[in-house]
């Protein structure tokens, strides 16, 4: 039966985050959020029925709009207009999914409130199973490594699925053993309430590479980065692709 240690290290790099709003110069950030606003509530509108509604001119918000598509916040959508009146009807835009995010979302407060529910109604072992059931569903289909030339390759597939869903992972050498680094974590606010969510990840990861972990790092616990170490013991490392940036690193 696989055992999963824990060995905490007090410090990890700090990675800083940005919103898509970052990219907002200060002096039109105004502007272009109450043009989202009125994406958000009257879409699909033209540029025009923008401008009439906010009382700003079409041509400066079409300047604004065509720099809300190009960072990917603003789509155009079918056109506006019933009418057979002469000209093309004008072009109307919508809010991309990642427009709409930057109004933020109750997602973790939801999903807390429905942990909370399963551990007052099951307890502890409800929340477990329900961890153990939700990383299974991630990590479906990898093969568990056979042997100890083929576990870089197992941590390259658990790291692949990972990203898959969200937690932008990545696979390196370290004191001979192999470290798993999730450099995001979609569930961070919730996993710090319920540490289950990552004991989890940290049972399967050990399940599937045959050897015991050690989380180095979470960001649901603060730090920048989640590391999950896999020590030396008997494996016999063989080169993991890497990007060329982890290359040049």
């Amino acid at each position: 039966m696989t055992t999963v240690t824990t060995a905490r290290q007090d410090q990890a790099e700090s990675r800083p985050t940005c919103s898509p709003a970052d990219s907002f110069r200060p002096q039109d950030g105004d502007t272009r959020r109450a043009i989202l606003r009125t994406l958000l509530e009257r879409a699909p509108v033209s540029a025009s029925d923008i401008g009439a509604h906010l009382g700003f001119s079409a041509a400066g918000v079409r300047r604004h709009l065509d720099i809300l598509v190009d960072d990917e916040l603003v789509e155009v959508t079918r056109p506006v207009g019933r009418g057979r009146g002469r000209g093309r009807p004008a072009k109307a835009f919508r809010l991309t999914d990642r427009g709409r995010a930057t109004f933020g979302h109750d997602y973790d407060s939801l999903a807390t409130s429905a942990l909370q529910a399963l551990r007052e109604t099951g307890g502890e072992e409800a929340v477990r199973a329900f961890a153990r059931r939700r990383i299974s569903t991630i990590v479906d289909g990898i093969a568990p490594a056979d042997d100890e030339e083929s576990v870089p390759a197992t941590a390259r597939a658990v790291a692949d699925a990972f990203s898959a869903h969200g937690y932008a992972a990545t696979v390196h050498h370290a004191g001979g053993g192999v470290q798993i680094c999730q450099h995001h974590c979609p569930i961070s606010q919730v996993a710090s309430e319920f540490p289950e969510l990552c004991e989890a990840e940290h049972e399967a990861i050990a399940r599937l590479l045959g050897n015991h972990v050690q989380p180095l790092a979470s960001i649901a616990e603060g730090h920048g980065i989640c590391t999950t170490n896999v020590p030396a013991g008997q494996l016999t490392l063989t080169p993991i692709p890497h990007t060329p940036d982890e290359r040049r690193g």
